[in-house]
C-alpha cells in the first residue's frame, strides 16, 4: 500500500469501522486499533479518514497513535520481531540477541526489511522472566535463545514465507 494514499478497499474498510463503533469520538482508541488489525499500520491518509469521520481534528488522532506504543505510523514486516529488553532478559544476554538480529537484518529497532519479511522491534517485558532471554516473532515465544539460534531462526522464516 502506498503510504500517502489509500486504496478504495481501505477507504471502505475504515469508512465501516468508523460506522461500526456509530463514528464516535469517544471510540477513537478502538477505531485505531481496528485500523491497524485491518492494515497493519495507521498511515496519515487513514488518521485524517479517521479524524473526517469521527469530526474531530487530525491532530488529536495522531496525537493518540503516536502517543500509544502499540499503534505504529510505519508498516511492520510479515514477521515482526520483538525482543524483551525487561531486566531479566537483559541481564541475560538480551541485548547481544538484539545486535544479532540487527547484524542479520541489517536493519535498526524500528525498522522493516526492504523485502517487508522482518520488522525489528523491543519491549520492555513480555512475562516470561523464567525463559529469558525472550524473543516473540509474531505471535510465537522463543526462549532462552541464544545468539547463534539468531540465523536458523530467520532462515526457517524466510523459507517460510515463500511458501
Amino acid at each position: 500500500m502506498n503510504k500517502d494514499k489509500l486504496s478504495c478497499a481501505a477507504v471502505a474498510q475504515i469508512e465501516a469501522i468508523c460506522d461500526e463503533y456509530n463514528n464516535k469520538e469517544g471510540e477513537l482508541v478502538n477505531i485505531l486499533k481496528d485500523t491497524q488489525a485491518h492494515l497493519g499500520y495507521l498511515p496519515l491518509p487513514a488518521q485524517r479518514l479517521i479524524a473526517r469521520r469521527l469530526q474531530i481534528p487530525a491532530q488529536r488522532v495522531y496525537g493518540v497513535v503516536s502517543f500509544y506504543a502499540f499503534f505504529t505510523m510505519e508498516p511492520k514486516g510479515k514477521y515482526p520481531i520483538s525482543v524483551c529488553l525487561g531486566t531479566a532478559c537483559y541481564v541475560r544476554g538480551a541485548e547481544k540477541l538484539l545486535d544479532e538480529f540487527q547484524r542479520i537484518l541489517g536493519i535498526e529497532v524500528g525498522q522493516t526489511t526492504p523485502d517487508g519479511l522482518f520488522s525489528l522491534d523491543c519491549l520492555r517485558c513480555v512475562g516470561a522472566c523464567g525463559l529469558a532471554p525472550v524473543v516473540v516473532i509474531g505471535k510465537k515465544v522463543y526462549g532462552r535463545l541464544q545468539p547463534s539460534e539468531v540465523r536458523k531462526i530467520l532462515k526457517n522464516l524466510e523459507e517460510e514465507g515463500e511458501h
